[in-house]
């Protein structure tokens, strides 16, 4: 037998290629099928055509990324064998039989829940480590042996290395990646939670909540594909930098039909070219206007002034007011949308006609019902009684005219905050109105009440701490009749009406029920890094848990003061150039109004830059990232300027020591701090 047969690493390249060779052929076999006779119509030709193509994309074989990560050896043989490699998607050989099991299949689920404790039957857990898409290295856990020690092996011989802190520290360069072969035992039990329920997870910086929420995702459209196929899946971010950074994340799982939007994506009605000012913004986001547009809808309703006669041929039939009233308050008490009690009004009507013709002998059925229910005197009565109410004008209404908004808001609203909801000069038309995001959300819950609002399957709503109890409503009516995972951490809530607490979003959003889970350990953040930015926990968010990050990186942290004022932007840029001698990404993170001047300093010294949204690559590794728009990114050195612009830059203390909060927890090897004016007395002294 020859040596490389007996080296283990040797034996594990060969399985390796073996897989790729097992892939491709898959990809092929698909990429040869034939489907011209298949179908019976164009229209499902192109159906299946469109599938067979995206099966084709999620058969591709991608050259950094690993086939597969890690090895389970069990104890017992089950029906399919004893061991199996663990990867990103299922992989079989000609035969049928499995070279790489996918990490959301249940037989996967000891990789990342089995310990020395619970051996859940395995006896070897191996991990892989991999250099440039080649595999290199090996570790071993011999967990039902509590004697072992874990070895590891690499293509150098024996080490100590830490494969796993290795993957989870590994430089980052354009989006984000996966963390299926570094996902933590109570990550994974998120990840597999049923769909029928609703996650809430409540997670500090770097302890993984986005990535947990993205795997949900993938684990569910796994153990419910055909459901959700159906349903829909939509994943929602903070913005489109945020969503343009994950968006690789399920493609390279092999899903790619999960759509992705911003909430202003969600509710964009009308064209917002306005803003509010903060305090007004509030009002509008107040749960209590759902109810002030609940009556302005109802307010259009009437009761009808006179009977109705409704002429067929030489015949009348007379319906009496007061039969009308009946059935237009029975339509109001049963308190259904708008929009369908109005298309059920006309048909309570004609049935009313119809009961007449039968009772003269006649015997109509029901196309003369729906004749009836088109007759232009039903209509008439129709209009006065349930007229047509469009969301946006109704809206434009309520902004612009006082004494309507006082009618509906009245023991809801006070003077104080009415007059802040109204418009100084009122716009003319819906295409005039300089509406601002708050609004085009009242119009989206208008519009709820007239017709119902599509449910998905499932949502993932990601920062979901910024959002108006108005705007979690917007989010819940995408999935009343699904199911959601709500991620967040109240400590990063840096808009004026972030929430105060997960059982209050969780009631905006409509479910109520849904499980809290908190994340406490740090994966990303260095110690040193998450433990100087917790000094602000207690006087921005107190009583929340500050998190306990695993990562030891000594030297992580710098707090460096420009004595000169004018010297600061130099002095950034030199900070910036020393980040870039290091692996990775670089971001500079700087107050909303600092971002000019650093922009100028930046191109004088010849440091091309990227704007937030666009992709890092090897050549362009530094960002300059507002501060207003670093939530949720990552890199692995930032470069921190003038901590106390930060806090200035926002409307109170505590929004912008949480503006801080984030712009400190943003880096994963290195931060440096560069200030002129004194840090934050909150941060206290190194």
């Amino acid at each position: 037998m020859s040596e490389p047969a007996l080296d283990p690493l040797a034996r594990e390249r060969a399985h390796l290629i073996s897989s790729r060779a097992a892939l491709r052929a898959m990809r092929e076999d698909v990429e040869a099928l034939d489907i011209k006779d298949v179908t019976a119509n164009w229209v499902n030709s192109l159906v299946l055509g469109r599938q067979i193509e995206d099966r084709i994309k999620a058969l591709a074989d991608l050259a950094d990324t690993p086939l597969f990560f890690g090895r389970l050896d069990y104890l017992h043989t089950t029906q399919e064998g004893q061991r199996f490699y663990i990867g990103r998607r299922h992989v079989h050989d000609a035969d049928g039989d499995p070279m790489v099991i996918d990490w959301r299949a249940p037989v996967s689920q000891p990789y990342y829940q089995a310990s020395k404790k619970d051996p859940q039957d395995v006896g070897l857990r191996r991990r892989f480590g991999y250099t440039a898409g080649d595999l290199t290295a090996y570790e071993d856990e011999h967990l039902s042996d509590p004697a072992a020690e874990t070895f590891s092996g690499s293509a150098e011989g024996s080490t100590t290395s830490r494969l796993l802190q290795a993957e989870i520290e590994r430089p980052r360069v354009g989006p984000m990646r996966d963390i299926v072969a570094t996902i933590q035992p109570e990550q994974d039990g998120i990840v597999r939670s049923d769909l029928s329920g609703t996650v809430c997870v409540q997670g500090g910086p770097g302890t993984g909540k986005t990535a947990v929420g993205l795997h949900r995702v993938a684990y569910l459209l796994y153990a419910h594909r055909e459901r959700l196929a159906r349903t829909g899946t939509l994943v929602i971010g903070p913005n489109r930098s945020f969503l343009h950074y994950i968006e690789q994340v399920l493609p390279a799982l092999g899903e790619l039909d999960v759509q992705q939007a911003t909430v202003d994506d969600l509710v964009a009605h009308v064209e917002v070219r306005g803003t509010d000012e903060a305090a007004t913004a509030v009002v509008k986001g107040d749960a209590r206007m759902a109810e002030v547009l609940r009556r302005a809808v109802r307010s259009h309703v009437a009761m009808p002034k006179e009977s109705l006669m409704v002429v067929r041929g030489s015949r009348r039939w007379r319906v009496p007011a007061y039969e009308i009233e009946e059935m237009v308050r029975e339509l109001v008490d049963r308190d259904i949308r708008y929009g369908a009690a109005r298309e059920a009004l006309p048909q309570r009507i004609a049935h009313a006609v119809l009961v007449r013709m039968e009772e003269a002998g006649e015997a109509p059925d029901d196309r003369v019902q729906n004749a009836v229910a088109r007759n232009t005197a039903v209509k008439a009565v129709v209009k006065e009684c349930w007229p047509l109410v469009e969301p946006a004008k109704l809206v434009l209404r309520l902004l612009g005219d006082a004494e309507f908004l006082a009618e509906h808001a009245e023991g809801l609203l006070t003077e104080d905050e009415q007059k802040l909801l109204l418009w100084a000069k009122p716009a003319r038309s819906v295409k005039t109105a300089k509406w601002s995001a708050a609004d085009a959300v009242l119009i989206d819950e208008a519009r709820d009440l007239v017709e119902r609002t599509h449910s998905l399957g499932h949502v993932v709503l990601d920062e979901a701490q910024d959002l108006s109890p108005m705007q979690y409503r917007a989010v819940g009516r995408r999935c009343t009749t699904g199911s959601a995972t709500v991620l967040g951490d109240l400590a990063q809530g840096t808009t004026p009406w972030a929430t105060g607490s997960w059982a209050q979003a969780l009631g905006h959003l409509g479910k109520p029920e849904a499980v809290v889970e908190e994340l406490t350990a740090g994966f990303r953040v260095p110690r040193e890094v998450i433990a100087y930015a917790s000094r602000l926990l207690p006087h921005m968010s107190p009583g929340l848990a500050a998190v306990e990050s695993v990562r030891e990186n000594p030297g992580s942290l710098a707090v460096r003061r420009s004595e000169n004022p004018e010297a600061l932007d130099a002095d950034v840029v030199a900070a910036c150039v020393e980040s870039l001698a290091h692996e990775g990404s670089i971001g500079l993170i700087a107050a909303d109004a600092r971002i000019a001047p650093l922009a100028e300093a930046l191109t004088a010294a010849g440091l091309a830059y990227l704007s937030p949204g666009e992709e890092t690559t090897a050549e362009s590794r530094l960002t300059l990232v507002p501060a207003s728009l670093a939530k949720g990114l990552e890199y692995d050195y930032v470069v921190l300027d003038e901590p106390a612009a930060v806090v200035d830059g926002e409307p109170d203390e505590r929004t912008g020591l949480r503006r801080l909060y984030v712009a400190l927890t943003r880096a994963v090897s290195g931060l440096t701090i560069l200030h002129s004016a004194p840090v934050p007395p909150q941060l206290g002294t190194r």
